[in-house]
C-alpha cells in the first residue's frame, strides 16, 4: 500500500487564505491574511505535502493570486500542488518552473483532454487532475457550471496518460464538515489505475480513521480545509494516525 498523504489546503482569494462553503465565493471565511503564515504553521506542525488553490484564477481562467502562491513556495520546502486557472501549456510550464511540484487541472480537463495528455507526457508525475463532482457530474469554471459528463468518464479518459492523481471533490459537502464521501470516491478508485485523492467535507479525526481502514486503500490521501481552521482536527492527532498505519503496512 502507498502511503496515504493528508494535505492542508490554502484557498487563495484577493491573496488571502479563505475557506468557501460549497464553492460559493459569497460565502468565503478569511483565515489568514498571510498565505505564507499559514503555509509555515502546517510545514511546523508535520505535514508533508501542501495542496493550494487559486480561487479567483478559476474563475478567471488564469492565474490571479501569483503572488501569493510564489510566498509560499519560498516560505515552505515541502512540495506543493496547486491549482486554479491552469488551462494552458504556458502556464502549467510556468507554475513548474517556479517550483511547485505538481499542478491541478480542473476545468481544461473537462473542455481539453489534449492539453492534459500533453503536459503529462512531457512532465511524468506533476500534473494532477481536479474533478468535482455535483451528483455524479464534474463541475467547472469554479464549480459555477455543471457539465454532462461523469467523473469516471473523464478520469477513463487519461488511464494512460501519465496523469499522477485525481483529485475528487464531492461539491455538496465542500467547507460543509459533513465528512468525506468515501463511498463515491473509492468506486472512483476502484475502476481507473490513476491514484485517487479524496476532498470535500474532511471534518474530523474519524475520516482519518475512515480512510486507513482496508477498503480506502486504492485512495492516495484527502485534502483537509475548514476542519484544520476551525480547530475540529487536530493535525498532531491526524499524523500520528496515519504514521502507525504506514509502520505497520
Amino acid at each position: 500500500m502507498e502511503a496515504v498523504i493528508l494535505f492542508p489546503a490554502i484557498d487563495l482569494k484577493n491573496g488571502q487564505c479563505v475557506r468557501l462553503e460549497q464553492g460559493d465565493m459569497a460565502r468565503a471565511t478569511v483565515f489568514n491574511l498571510d498565505p505564507a503564515d499559514q503555509a509555515r504553521s502546517f510545514a511546523a506542525q508535520g505535514f508533508e505535502y501542501l495542496h493550494v488553490v487559486d480561487l479567483d484564477g478559476a474563475f478567471a481562467g488564469k492565474p490571479m493570486n501569483a503572488q501569493a502562491v510564489e510566498g509560499m513556495l519560498k516560505a515552505v520546502t515541502m512540495p506543493v500542488q496547486l491549482g486554479g486557472g491552469i488551462r494552458d501549456l504556458s502556464t502549467v510550464e510556468g507554475w513548474l518552473a517556479k517550483g511547485v511540484a505538481r499542478v491541478i487541472i480542473g476545468t481544461a480537463a473537462v473542455r481539453d483532454p489534449e492539453l492534459v495528455k500533453g503536459a503529462a507526457k512531457k512532465f511524468p508525475g506533476r500534473v494532477a487532475v481536479g474533478l468535482d463532482a455535483r451528483d455524479g457530474k464534474v463541475a467547472v469554471e469554479g464549480w459555477a457550471e455543471t457539465s454532462q459528463v461523469t467523473a469516471l468518464e473523464i478520469a477513463k479518459r487519461f488511464e494512460d496518460a501519465g496523469v499522477a492523481a485525481i483529485i475528487f471533490t464531492d461539491i455538496a459537502r465542500d467547507g460543509l464538515l459533513k465528512g468525506l464521501n468515501l463511498d463515491a470516491t473509492i468506486a472512483l478508485a476502484g475502476q481507473i489505475s490513476i491514484p485517487v485523492i479524496a476532498s470535500g467535507g474532511f471534518a474530523s479525526i474519524e475520516d482519518v480513521k475512515a480512510l486507513l481502514q482496508p477498503r480506502a486503500k486504492k485512495l492516495a490521501g484527502a485534502i483537509a480545509g475548514r476542519a484544520l481552521y476551525d480547530g475540529r482536527l487536530d493535525p498532531a492527532a491526524a499524523l500520528a494516525l496515519i504514521r502507525n498505519a504506514r509502520a505497520a503496512a
